[in-house]
């Protein structure tokens, strides 16, 4: 289930970005959630005339999984042509928590409705849920006009973007510092449900509670710290200190055996990953030109998500050999030196620096 419902991300993230800067990016989500929308009907439709087994089930998740890897880049992409760049990093953070807030709500309220009114019906609430978005999509009106690329093919549309990225150092550190941080911070949900279940002997409804503890975490470091933080240090800072909290919490987590402890160490492991995930993208956002935003929020996605796949692998593989404690320690050791050695590769993008080039080497590229 999970590889089906993740696979969508590495084959359609790109594609979708560089069809985000063909098309007009409200009417794209609409229709990619009405398609949501649908594929939640159908679940329900199926399940109410019996037809549901495992195939039609992993099929409809691939086909959310799908919708997600084209929604992600262009709602990425109408951020900033929202709100101002003094408002970006608030908009961002915003995102990041709503995310969290719904990661706790949801199971939570599809665990109590389903006993209640039925898998069928939770379905249909879905699908609803999805057809609400499109109509809080609809109210944004457009200040300018995005701007679109020519009928091009695939490799045409993304050689502007290599050349750019080429000529860019400061969105080149960007991906790098996203690549690194995604590499490690993939431990937690690598290693974690391993440490609850074998190590802590926790039973399912306690294992929930460990994950949303990570989420509330997540929403008190977005709500409460990040601002704080934001307004008195610079975003290399920020982001330094963060990671670093999760390097102490990988540490906690190889020693705490106590659960409610454990609860605790994997909130302030969220409250590191959001503040850190929150400045990496708003710098990422920075970083980016406007005419090809699309693109490039998909390329820094394929980034994290390869990232996330290719460490979740490897921390994986490292819990089955040397076991779950000894692959957190070697982490965060791993981590703590990875953040020594990038400490000079910073992020404190400057609004608009990226900009200032852009134009010239849109008209070189084009040119060329």
């Amino acid at each position: 289930m999970a590889t089906v419902a993740s696979l969508p991300l590495f084959l359609f993230t790109l594609p979708a970005g560089i069809l985000i800067d063909k098309v007009n990016r409200q009417k794209f989500v609409c229709r990619i959630n009405v398609c949501l929308a649908s594929v939640a009907a159908g679940l329900a439709v199926l399940g109410w005339l019996h037809l549901l087994n495992s195939y039609t089930i992993l099929a409809s998740v691939f086909l959310v999984g799908v919708g997600f890897a084209f929604n992600a880049p262009a709602r990425a992409s109408i951020v900033p042509q929202i709100v101002s760049d003094a408002e970006l990093p608030s908009a961002t953070t915003l995102g990041g928590l709503q995310l969290n807030i719904s990661g706790i709500i949801g199971p939570v309220l599809g665990g109590l409705l389903v006993p209640l009114v039925g898998v069928n019906f939770v379905f249909a609430v879905n699908g609803a849920c999805f057809l609400l978005v499109v109509l809080a999509v609809r109210q944004w009106k457009q200040s300018t006009p995005q701007p679109t690329l020519a009928s091009e093919s695939f490799f045409q549309s993304l050689a502007p973007v290599i050349g750019y990225m080429r000529n860019a150092p400061r969105l080149q550190v960007v991906l790098a510092r996203n690549f690194l941080f995604a590499l490690f911070v993939s431990v937690i949900p690598a290693l974690m449900p391993t440490v609850g279940l074998k190590v802590l002997h926790l039973g399912s409804s306690q294992l929930g509670f460990l994950f949303t503890s990570m989420g509330a975490g997540s929403v008190f470091g977005a709500v409460f710290i990040i601002s704080w933080l934001r307004a008195r240090f610079s975003s290399d800072f920020v982001t330094f200190t963060a990671n670093l909290l999760i390097v102490v919490a990988f540490v906690l987590m190889a020693f705490v055996r106590q659960a409610e402890a454990f609860f605790i160490v994997a909130a302030f492991a969220g409250v590191g990953w959001t503040l850190s995930a929150s400045e990496l993208w708003v710098a990422a956002q920075r970083a980016m030109p406007n005419w090809a935003l699309g693109r490039m929020s998909a390329t820094v996605i394929m980034i994290s998500q390869g990232a996330m796949a290719f460490g979740g692998f490897i921390w994986s593989c490292a819990a089955a050999v040397a076991g779950p404690v000894y692959t957190l320690l070697g982490a965060s050791v791993l981590f703590l030196v990875s953040l020594l050695l990038s400490s000079r590769l910073s992020i404190n993008v400057k609004a608009g620096f990226e900009e200032k080039i852009s134009g010239t080497l849109t008209g070189e590229l084009i040119a060329a």
